[in-house]
């Protein structure tokens, strides 16, 4: 008789971004490599956080690259081959530059997973970066204690259209792609309590590829970009605001959420990371009397393959969100504005 293969989630200490490290740890694990020689050709590099470095390569070409990995946020193979791809090709996209191509990283519990089990994790993968149009080029694999998936992922735009995290400017508009609520619905399939049409919910906006970027950059009046992903909104929001030395104000009202994700974080069915992230920078974020702590944490909610921030002139607000409905993104919104940042806190929740 054939033992039964465990849930891929169960093998998993912390799913999809869910699983990143801590901003406020990584912030210290990373404070000695700002000091390393950094070529004039490097146009985005890790001073900023940004999506992706990039590299000039001549007047016309800027390389993008970026890579993304982490263990399962879902049990069915092929959807978190689909969802670990989709996310790492996120952020070339958020950079304002079209994808090329991908390496794939993979690292599986051999003695645990079945070659057909790993072959449907590989195929879901390859079959999103079909849908980008991009080879995997290669890869590297090693036998690890828990299943990883992802993708290095690199691109080309012209250096003019490469759209940095840093580059918001007071006075701009605040556009949300994509619903907020995957971290939410992780927590609560984990506890087999997401209802199926949830998670059809769910797969739909993790495996819909970010692909407005490019247009959204070549808009003069798009500023900055960035994808909301395991920090959460206002991690996020932090980063774009820090990169600009401005403020940002976010109206929770005009957030759009995924259905149901509010009643299900009102009954604790939250992850970790949401209460990490709070910790990591909760003092950099000023939150209105009586906030809702449902609120709260989705307003952390670790983003597995989350939606794009925009931020634009006000007069591009229509145009941007003409973009993201041509490219299916329905739920898009706006949903704040950039201020000058006269003293702390950075990010103020209204």
């Amino acid at each position: 008789m054939t033992t039964p293969e465990p849930r891929l989630t169960s093998l998993s200490h912390g799913g999809g971004c869910g699983c990143k490290i801590a901003p406020g740890l990584l912030s210290e694990m990373l404070q000695g490599t700002a000091a390393l020689p950094v070529p004039p050709q490097l146009l985005v590099g890790i001073a900023t956080a940004d999506d992706a470095a990039v590299y000039q390569l001549n007047s016309e070409q800027a390389l993008i690259a970026t890579t993304d990995f982490f263990m399962p946020i879902v049990d069915d193979p092929h959807d978190f081959g689909r969802i670990a791809a989709t996310n790492a090709i996120s952020d070339v996209y958020a950079m304002g530059g079209t994808p090329i191509m991908a390496l794939a990283l993979v690292g599986m519990p051999i003695s645990v997973l079945s070659p057909a089990t790993i072959a449907r994790i590989l195929e879901g993968g390859a079959s999103v970066c079909q849908a980008a149009g991009i080879p995997i080029a290669g890869g590297h694999s090693i036998d690890s204690v828990e299943p990883i998936y992802g993708l290095v992922v690199m691109g080309l735009a012209h250096p003019s259209r490469i759209r940095r995290n840093a580059d918001a400017q007071p006075g701009d508009a605040l556009v949300l792609g994509k619903p907020l609520g995957v971290g939410v619905m992780s927590a609560a399939l984990k506890k087999e309590q997401l209802p199926p049409e949830a998670y059809a919910r769910m797969i739909a906006t993790t495996t819909q590829l970010n692909t407005p970027g490019p247009a959204l950059a070549a808009l003069p009046g798009v500023h900055a970009l960035t994808d909301v992903t395991g920090f959460g909104l206002a991690g996020h929001a932090l980063e774009l605001a820090r990169g600009a030395g401005c403020r940002l104000r976010i109206d929770w009202s005009r957030v759009p959420l995924l259905p149901g994700v509010a009643e299900l974080a009102a009954r604790g069915l939250v992850t970790g990371a949401s209460g990490r992230n709070w910790a990591g920078y909760g003092r950099q974020v000023s939150l209105p009397a009586g906030f809702d702590p449902t609120a709260q944490a989705l307003l952390t909610d670790p983003q597995t393959s989350g939606g794009l921030l925009v931020s634009c002139d006000p007069e591009t607000v229509p145009e941007v969100l003409a973009v993201f409905r041509r490219h299916g993104f329905d739920a898009a919104a706006e949903i704040g504005r950039v201020e000058a940042a006269t003293s702390e806190p950075m990010l103020v929740i209204a």
